[in-house]
């Protein structure tokens, strides 16, 4: 009955709003008429030109009205804090490890002792529950332990604090890049949370850590062209239980070392009524695929290992690779978002370089002129820094980056909305200030999300950083 009343009540505001238009529009149309007929020494011969023109632009206007894209809004999203028996010290890992060490030899061991201390990762990090477990064996009872754990849970807190009725959600999507089980995992939230029959839902996988940004762009292109899909669920996660490698390949050992617990979600909608308590607002959204590319596609990659032990291969080139496709990705995002002064300047720059042949470096926009905020991709240490360099940033951009791997490690697609939080445990969001959220993802895919603040960071019990944001920034 609740949702029949809501349907109704969605159908007479569209209509309304429809009669705005076309009262405004009809208004407009009859005051440029009036002012035609009030040159009444020119009536005879410019009445029906004007008339014409009049009637023209009215149609022109009243099409581009009701054809433009709708606003995306931000309402608001929940990052997961996992309870603290999961906290994951260098001790526990360590010691995890050695009881296994019938699986590496001790190279192994010391390889992946060396990696964990260069990560930047801390001791405040989470780890799945199967770490904890007697016979710590990674099972599938463990993987769905580890996703409905941090997903119920941050769909739970997100619907609290948002008060909105799970029934007005017209489309749910989940990425989760490495654990595809069936049904898929948008069967069991529609399960759990009894979401109603007509729902739209999207599973995303093996997009790695760009599927949250690009979830997020989804989302976005749905809700712009329709206004009968308005509020939009993004749950953003990645289970490790079931990627845990044991075998002795270095370059598939790494993801032991750096990847931890996390877990994101948030309501996206294009209700123009939200807009006054709606965080921010998406202004553009940009996705790249570098797969064409042999050494693209193949920097990052799921397969077995000589002995049949899958895994996700880190190659050499990884670090590289996200440095040359961050390069070709700027260039088309670039003109969207950059001011006309510095615009101009990256032109000039691009021209001198070509006309220098190779002699002078290559051209890099200054986006800090766009942006008052970064959350960069928090791949790992090494990652951070190739961003900053390529892009040429103060430390104190990244700062955020760095942070959210010492604190929470590498969470996957969910870890750019951790850097948020740590925007906003900090007080930094103002009103109308811009932000640039990018990715990277296996394939070889790049992401861009630039929001618009819509109001100043307020203080909110439920942000992931509260019990340390005191802390930080320190030195990692």
């Amino acid at each position: 009955m609740l949702s029949l009343f809501t349907k109704m009540m969605k159908s007479i505001l569209s209509h309304i709003h429809l009669f705005q238009i076309s009262f405004l529009a009809l208004l407009s149309f009859t005051i440029l008429l009036h002012t035609t007929l009030s040159y009444t020494t020119l009536l005879s011969t410019h009445l029906p030109l004007s008339i014409s023109f009049a009637f023209s632009l009215f149609l022109a206007l009243l099409h581009r009205h009701l054809n433009r894209p709708y606003p995306v809004f931000l309402l608001n999203y929940y990052c997961y804090k996992p309870p603290p028996h999961q906290k994951l010290p260098f001790e526990v890992a360590e010691n995890f490890v050695l009881k296994n060490s019938a699986n590496f030899p001790t190279k192994s061991i010391d390889f992946m002792r060396n990696i964990y201390l260069k990560s930047g990762l801390g001791n405040e990090t989470y780890a799945p529950p199967f770490i904890f477990r007697d016979d710590k064996n990674p099972t599938l009872k463990c993987a769905f332990q580890e996703s409905h754990e941090s997903i119920f849970t941050s769909i739970e807190d997100l619907l609290s604090k948002t008060l909105i009725d799970p029934l007005r959600i017209d489309t749910l999507i989940v990425t989760s890049g490495c654990f595809s089980p069936s049904p898929s995992l948008t069967s069991h939230i529609v399960n759990k949370f009894n979401l109603k029959h007509d729902i739209k839902t999207f599973n995303l996988s093996g997009m790695g850590c760009s599927s949250g940004v690009l979830s997020i762009d989804l989302a976005s292109q749905i809700l712009r062209g329709s206004r009968k899909i308005q509020y939009a669920l993004v749950v953003i996660t990645e289970s490790i239980t079931l990627n845990w490698y044991s075998g002795d390949s270095r370059s598939m050992l790494v993801t032991n070392c750096i990847f931890r617990v996390g877990c994101a979600a948030a309501i996206i909608t294009n209700d123009p009524s939200c807009r006054r308590v709606a965080k921010m607002e998406l202004v553009h959204s940009l996705r790249t695929h570098h797969g064409a590319d042999d050494m693209s596609y193949q920097a990052a990659f799921q397969e077995e290992d000589e002995k049949g032990n899958p895994g996700i291969s880190l190659t050499k080139d990884l670090v590289r690779v996200a440095g040359v496709n961050l390069r070709q990705h700027i260039k088309i995002l670039a003109p969207r978002v950059l001011p006309l002064s510095q615009l101009v300047r990256y032109v000039v720059a691009v021209v001198t370089a070509k006309l220098s042949r190779g002699q002078s470096k290559p051209a890099v926009p200054d986006f800090s002129t766009a942006f008052k905020h970064m959350c960069i991709h928090t791949g790992g240490k090494a990652v951070i820094e190739q961003v900053g360099r390529v892009l040429r940033l103060h430390d104190s951009v990244t700062e955020p980056a760095r942070m959210s791997l010492h604190r929470f490690g590498n969470t996957s697609s969910s870890l750019v909305f951790y850097e948020f939080a740590y925007f906003e445990a900090k007080m930094r969001m103002k009103k109308n200030d811009r932000m640039w959220m990018i990715a990277f993802g296996t394939g070889f895919k790049v992401g861009s999300l630039v929001w618009k603040c819509l109001g100043d960071s307020k203080e909110e019990i439920d942000n992931p950083w509260n019990d340390c944001i005191l802390e930080y920034p320190s030195k990692v």
